[in-house]
């Protein structure tokens, strides 16, 4: 299990270093970037990660009690979301500009509370990786998170932005949002290690599926009906192709969705 940690630290590296180039493309460019088609595309990955890698995997581990969690996942999110934090940081670039294309004044939106909302997303994004690398899908689980977070990150600083806060903080800020997916990862180790659940990797991994299920149709679609109108086609193909991006790499790495 020696490789288990080095492949968590690798991966969340490269999810850090995501969410800070994200940050940076909004510090260092005065027009709002558009993310309709790469937000349909991160939606169709992370749904194929919950079905052709996560759910096979969690089955595999625990049996069909595991997928007693998908809902569990499903909805924890979703109360977090509706009923306990402000979701304001999933809205793309250009939500939080006034009717004259000029940013919102800076008490209409808040900068803080977003980043909580979004950073508690990616504590959990975090456990997902762990029990991903421990079940041997970290790759897939890696390929869907940074899908996801850099237009996350992107929107995160296009809000703080907004607020007319300083580029350092922006950054800051954005590398802390980051830094969340080892800190889930931690987590989620430390409760292994600490409570010895059978198969916990695996129940881990089927409520994380039930998490991304849910970002993906509650989150980026809706976002993606909404601004995407003028080509609806193309974002269709894009999701779409994230799908079957996610179906091919579970039939060359030959999980059990590839069987």
């Amino acid at each position: 299990m020696s490789s288990v940690p080095a492949a968590v630290a690798l991966y969340s590296f490269i999810i850090v270093l995501g969410s800070l180039l994200g940050a940076v493309a909004v510090v260092w460019n005065e027009r709002p970037t558009q993310l309709v088609r790469f937000l349909a595309f991160a939606a169709g990955v992370m749904l194929g990660a919950a079905f052709f890698h996560m759910l096979p995997e969690a089955y595999s581990g625990g049996g069909w009690w595991a997928f007693a969690l998908v809902p569990a996942g499903f909805v924890f999110i979703l109360v977090l979301e509706r009923y306990l934090v402000a979701h304001a940081g999933e809205d793309l670039p250009g939500d939080h500009m006034s009717g004259t294309g000029r940013p919102a004044q800076p008490g209409q939106v808040i900068g803080l509370t977003a980043f909580l909302g979004l950073s508690t997303h990616t504590l959990f994004d975090g456990i997902a990786l762990g029990s991903a690398v421990e079940e041997g899908v970290g790759a897939m689980a890696l390929l869907a998170i940074v899908s996801h977070k850099v237009p996350s990150a992107l929107s995160l600083a296009s809000i703080l932005k907004t607020e007319g806060r300083s580029r350092g903080s922006i950054l800051l800020l954005a590398t802390l949002y980051g830094l969340m997916v080892p800190a889930g990862a931690a987590l989620y180790f430390l409760f292994d290690a600490v409570l010895q659940f059978e198969s916990l990797a695996a129940k881990a991994l089927a409520f994380s599926a039930g998490t991304f299920l849910y970002i993906a149709v509650s989150d980026l679609l809706p976002h993606v009906h909404r601004h995407g109108k003028d080509h609806p086609g193309r974002n269709v193909l894009a999701l779409f192709f994230g799908l079957l991006l996610m179906f091919m790499l579970a039939r060359w790495m030959g999980h059990p969705a590839g069987h």
